[in-house]
């Protein structure tokens, strides 16, 4: 729901205003027991309480989405205080059986660049109030700015996970973007889905990572719902319920189908592509005779906001590679629906849309690949594949490639991206690290570097023709 803004919180206990609260932890938070939280003397364990999260979701400079799973039904307000704190934003949001006692709370009226702490309350109830429950609202879009972002993808609950989430919280990113496999499912029982989505998100250091970040995702197929499937797949829309129920991205599909969706941070836009749900259920949009992968409103959308897009740099991420080496004969990369593969990169080439990069995950390795598109694209396409962030490495999947540049099997790995705009060209420095801070490989990138002659496109296009 739209917050509201006003000086004190009515109809509900002014939040973090009393020197009883001060700056502590009022209410049970990232997964510890209401139990444990009583005994300091916090609240009675038959009171209400956020029992996962609260997390960060999707920031804008005037807006902010935050997510949280609740014990109590019933509505459940969030307070968001600006600069010393004068004046407060309040937003609420309704828990209920049916969300799974999911909350999403939407902040609006926001300034850019500002610093903001928040607080919740149940009912008259304040449960949430702490020092590090904040979040910082982006830069105007096309002001100068340094931007990071923390890719990753295969995770588990495990401390070799953990150690993942505490090295992207050392690094810093203003986002993290989870290409899928996180958590593994296995299963579109909606039950099944929502009690691994919660145990997931009951990860302390993960719980930690996200209080004050931006938190994206899309899927891939084992939290889709099972090993290299498609969008045939029995019970898929429990697989999306619940994938909304557990996230705050900016939007998901269409609104009925799909999860894609796509954010703008300084100086790059990632497009979080569904690469399962459309899969196979239909003709594709570029060949009558081909099965789709992305599916024709997936597609349109895609080609529309490419063309809108003013960032300097585009990501196009997936839970799929882009590139079949790693699964010859598997339905699960773009190369087994080529025919959209290639039609996505002639359409970059003759919208002349500069500054793409393909960003994919699930294959349990890291991988650099430079694909020769010039007469295509416009320029070469730079493929990076981030994984794993556990300890399960592939090695079979240190496969040969021509536009191969790097190979490497690292357990607890990611990827950060920096985007840098307050120098011309503007810049992307991609780094690859373990949980441990040691590089694996890095590149840098300049908007030169991703765009193509005139001559070239137009050539290429007569080509095309």
């Amino acid at each position: 729901m739209s917050s509201t803004r006003r000086g004190f919180l009515t109809g509900a206990a002014t939040v973090g205003g009393g020197a009883a609260l001060g700056r502590r932890v009022v209410a049970f938070l990232t997964g510890r027991s209401m139990t444990a939280y009583a005994a300091l003397g916090g609240m009675s364990t038959a009171q209400s309480a956020i029992t996962h999260g609260p997390f960060v979701g999707h920031l804008t400079s005037t807006s902010a989405t935050l997510w949280a799973k609740c014990s109590t039904p019933g509505l459940y307000y969030l307070t968001a205080h600006g600069i010393g704190g004068r004046e407060a934003l309040v937003a609420t949001a309704e828990a209920t059986p049916d969300n799974d006692m999911c909350v999403v709370w939407q902040v609006t009226e926001l300034q850019a660049d500002t610093r903001y702490t928040y607080e919740a309350a149940y009912q008259d109830q304040p449960i949430l109030s702490d020092v590090d429950t904040f979040f910082v609202t982006p830069a105007a879009e096309s002001a100068p700015t340094l931007t990071r972002l923390a890719f990753g993808s295969c995770a588990y609950e495990d401390r070799e996970s953990s150690a993942v989430w505490r090295r992207m919280s050392a690094v810093d990113p203003h986002a993290i973007v989870l290409l899928g496999d996180t958590p593994y499912i296995n299963s579109t029982a909606l039950e099944v889905q929502r009690t691994r989505y919660a145990e997931f998100a009951a990860v302390l250091d993960f719980a930690d990572l996200l209080r004050n970040r931006s938190l994206y995702a899309t899927w891939d197929d084992h939290d889709f719902g099972a090993n290299d499937t498609d969008g045939q797949l029995d019970g898929k829309a429990n697989a999306r319920r619940a994938f909304i129920e557990y996230h705050a991205n900016p939007s998901y599909g269409d609104g009925d189908h799909g999860i894609y969706t796509k954010f703008r941070r300084g100086g790059v836009e990632v497009f979080l592509l569904d690469t399962r749900y459309f899969a196979g259920t239909e003709s594709s949009p570029v060949a009558a005779d081909q099965p789709t992968l992305l599916g024709r409103q997936q597609w349109e959308w895609l080609r529309q906001e490419l063309r809108a897009s003013t960032a300097p740099f585009k990501l196009l991420a997936s839970g799929m590679i882009w590139n079949g080496a790693v699964r010859p004969g598997k339905p699960d990369h773009w190369e087994s629906y080529p025919h959209e593969r290639a039609a996505l990169f002639r359409f970059i080439g003759q919208e002349e849309i500069p500054g793409v990069v393909l960003v994919g995950g699930d294959i349990h390795r890291t991988r650099v690949l430079r694909h020769e598109t010039t007469e295509t694209a416009g320029y070469p396409l730079l493929e990076l594949i981030t994984s794993p962030i556990h300890a399960s490495v592939i090695d079979a999947a240190n496969a040969p490639h021509p536009a191969l540049v790097h190979d490497s099997g690292e357990p607890h790995s990611f990827l950060l991206i920096t985007v840098d705009t307050t120098v011309t060209p503007a810049i992307l420095v991609a780094q690859f690290q373990n949980a441990a801070g040691r590089e694996l490989h890095s590149l840098t990138l300049s908007t030169e570097n991703l765009s193509a002659a005139r001559e070239t496109v137009e050539g290429t296009i007569r080509r095309s023709e």
